[in-house]
């Protein structure tokens, strides 16, 4: 009966993903929609003009909240509290399909009935800088530029005939080559305290080196709400299963 209800108000277009929980902690439960329309049919994963949509549990009143980037696939909502105020915020996750991996990420709160834009993945991305660059002897330095931090991959396992494509037979690089750390591709809710029940974030982005299959590993970032901002608590480079 609830969701035949919302249809309605929304006419023609499709609920994508539905979650319950107290968003504005008023202690009611309220109903989280992700909305949207399939331009390619029923069948097609792609949907865009994705929107938030928030209805209060006690009023039924419902708000809308357009999102900057609201096209992609598997649009999914997640409600977990990363402020510490005991109320859920909206963590809304949309992947924006090819083989980038590239996902589209918001988190907002509605606390007391104010909508505020918590984490923005665009913010992110462009809040820190990287530089990529091969090395002699079979090393690839990667270089936080905006935290002066530094990592280096020893790629001397890879195979041979990809080594021979860039190195001479003395391990010197034949010509510079640069590979680059891509924007966010995951961005995982996670307990560290499991007293508080305070969930943290780990920003995950792909470092690659030649080309996009070219996986060299990951940088991981971890996130914690300071009141202000999602600030950073820790990164670190992870290998094929280690940590450099």
């Amino acid at each position: 009966m609830l969701n035949n209800t919302i249809e309605n108000k929304f006419g023609n277009t499709r609920i994508v993903d539905f979650k319950r929980g107290d968003v504005n902690g008023d202690k009611i439960i309220d109903n989280i929609f992700l909305t949207g329309e399939k331009p390619f049919g029923e069948n097609s994963l792609f949907v865009e003009n994705i929107t938030l949509v928030i209805q209060d549990g006690k009023t039924g009143m419902i708000i809308k909240v357009p999102l900057e980037y609201n096209a992609g696939y598997f649009p999914r909502l997640f409600l977990a509290d990363f402020t510490d105020d005991k109320i859920d915020d909206i963590k809304i996750t949309i992947e924006a399909g090819g083989s980038g991996g590239y996902v589209f990420y918001y988190i907002f709160s509605f606390a007391n009935n104010i909508l505020r834009l918590l984490f923005d993945f665009n913010e992110f991305n462009k809040r820190y800088k990287y530089t990529v660059d091969y090395q002699d002897y079979y090393k690839v330095n990667v270089v936080n530029t905006t935290l002066n931090k530094k990592y280096i991959i020893d790629i001397s396992n890879k195979d041979p005939e990809y080594l021979s494509q860039i190195y001479d037979s003395e391990g010197k690089l034949i010509e510079p080559i640069k590979g680059e750390v891509l924007p966010l591709g995951g961005l995982f809710p996670i307990v560290i305290d499991e007293k508080s029940g305070l969930y943290d974030l780990l920003a995950k982005q792909r470092i690659i080196g030649r080309y996009n299959a070219d996986t060299l590993g990951y940088v991981n970032t971890l996130l914690r709400w300071n009141g202000q901002m999602f600030e950073l608590l820790n990164q670190e480079l992870a290998v094929l299963g280690s940590n450099v």
